[in-house]
């Protein structure tokens, strides 16, 4: 049963790793489909929020949890700890690093909704 439970925790770090990737490029998705702006919006708010205020996502408890259910100590042993985890949870996280992070996720995004707008009115054209 604890296997299981690493499992899960290992697909819930994937998943948040994809939530991430979604939250900073999410954008390019909207020029093909234009109402996944209704998902990626509140998303990309979300991680900005979490940045700027040095928040913690809900999922990163529930994954520990799941691996103290699993009766892992830490993140040490296969691929997705390895390789994942150093970029969901890097070493010597600070409030500073996290507000340049939210940053970044402002500026990526806005840059992105100009190229999505500029698209959509060069196509109107």
């Amino acid at each position: 049963m604890s296997s299981v439970f690493g499992f899960i925790a290992d697909g819930l770090v994937v998943f948040h790793l994809v939530f991430i990737a979604f939250v900073l490029f999410g954008a390019l998705l909207v020029l093909r489909w234009p109402r996944l702006a209704v998902l990626h919006v509140p998303s990309f708010l979300w991680g900005a929020w979490i940045e700027f205020f040095s928040g913690i996502c809900p999922l990163t408890p529930i994954e520990q949890r799941l691996r103290v259910a699993a009766g892992e100590a830490g993140y040490s042993g296969g691929f997705v700890e390895h390789y994942l985890m150093p970029v969901l949870y890097p070493a010597g996280l600070t409030p500073a690093i996290q507000f340049w992070l939210g940053m970044a996720v402002v500026v990526v995004n806005i840059f992105l909704y100009g190229f999505v707008v500029w698209r959509w009115r060069e196509a109107r054209r």
